[in-house]
């Protein structure tokens, strides 16, 4: 059976499909994105405004004509922040059952964070040692704390970089002033994170998909430069490789940053905050292992679908 996934995020609508072999395993024969934004200018107002819908439909209707192709007998459509948090999400989720056939399930914070872990334990051996899981997401952040056993603690913040970026709206570039601003912020806001840390402490960082995608991507550019990234689904990065890129990105300038080699266009005007965020968790809870995963949430619906979980 081949099965497609539509991953509707808060800054890009992603597409997934798969064919099953077996009862539980598959065989990825597509991926493709599109940059929809629907948190653009109105996710801190809890809206998606009518550009934003009508990219968001555009991005459906694409997808779908990217599939037909490979006839398809399965699709699921899951959506996180962007649509649950916004009071006219159901209006978009109607528009999308109208104009595209499409029943979109909208999914809240706890159970994006499970997808993400069901995601990422396929291609990361987590072992007894408890890791910290991170997705980035435009409209919410996750955390996972988890080990072979499963997920011991999970989260999910209203921290997304749409968000931070909407809030914050940082020169170009951005200064030393912003950058506290933003840490600040983040410490404030990530109360629980450090109490679940005080009973599950972990010094092993693993970033999920998306903007880790693109720093693993720019880092691989310059320290292995022979590396297809398009084939490697977990990549250890070390933390002075990671450093050294932040400060790259804190000098930059939105121009300065579309010319580097291996940045995705889509994330140019998000990564700074991105980095800060990442590079804040690293410093602030003294992470010493670096890991960046392919996996995220389409590879985790497909698990639990597999395992008629969903």
């Amino acid at each position: 059976m081949r099965i497609a996934i539509i991953d509707l995020g808060t800054n890009t609508i992603n597409l997934l499909i798969v064919e099953q072999k077996g009862e539980e395993s598959y065989h990825i024969l597509h991926e493709s994105k599109y940059p929809a934004k629907l948190g653009k200018g109105g996710i801190n107002d809890k809206t998606i405004l009518p550009e934003a819908m009508e990219r968001g439909i555009l991005a459906l209707k694409t997808h779908q004509k990217t599939m037909e192709p490979f006839h398809v007998e399965k699709t699921v459509c899951m959506a996180t922040a962007a649509i649950r948090s916004a009071t006219n999400g159901q209006e978009f989720v109607k528009k999308a059952k109208d104009e595209c056939g499409l029943d979109i399930n909208v999914i809240d914070g706890q159970k994006e964070a499970q997808l993400i872990f069901d995601g990422v334990k396929q291609v990361v051996p987590i072992n007894d040692e408890q890791v910290m899981i991170l997705d980035i997401g435009g409209g919410s952040n996750e955390f996972i704390i988890a080990n072979k056993d499963g997920v011991l603690w999970k989260h999910s913040f209203d921290l997304g970089i749409a968000r931070l970026l909407d809030r914050f709206q940082p020169s170009d570039p951005i200064t030393d002033e912003e950058v506290e601003s933003v840490e600040a912020y983040i410490k404030k806001e990530l109360a629980l994170l450090y109490d679940a840390f005080k009973t599950y402490p972990c010094d092993t960082l693993i970033g999920s998909s998306g903007s880790f995608d693109t720093i693993s991507g720019m880092i691989a550019a310059i320290h292995h430069p022979h590396l297809d990234m398009k084939k490697v689904m977990t990549y250890h990065i070390p933390l002075d490789f990671v450093k050294e890129l932040h400060l790259k990105f804190l000098k930059s300038t939105h121009d300065e940053r579309e010319k580097m080699e291996r940045m995705d266009p889509h994330r140019v005007e998000m990564i700074v905050l991105a980095s800060i965020f990442i590079n804040f968790i690293v410093r602030d809870f003294k992470i010493k292992n670096f890991w960046q995963c392919a996996f995220a949430l389409k590879e985790g619906t497909i698990y639990q679908i597999l395992r008629n979980q969903l």
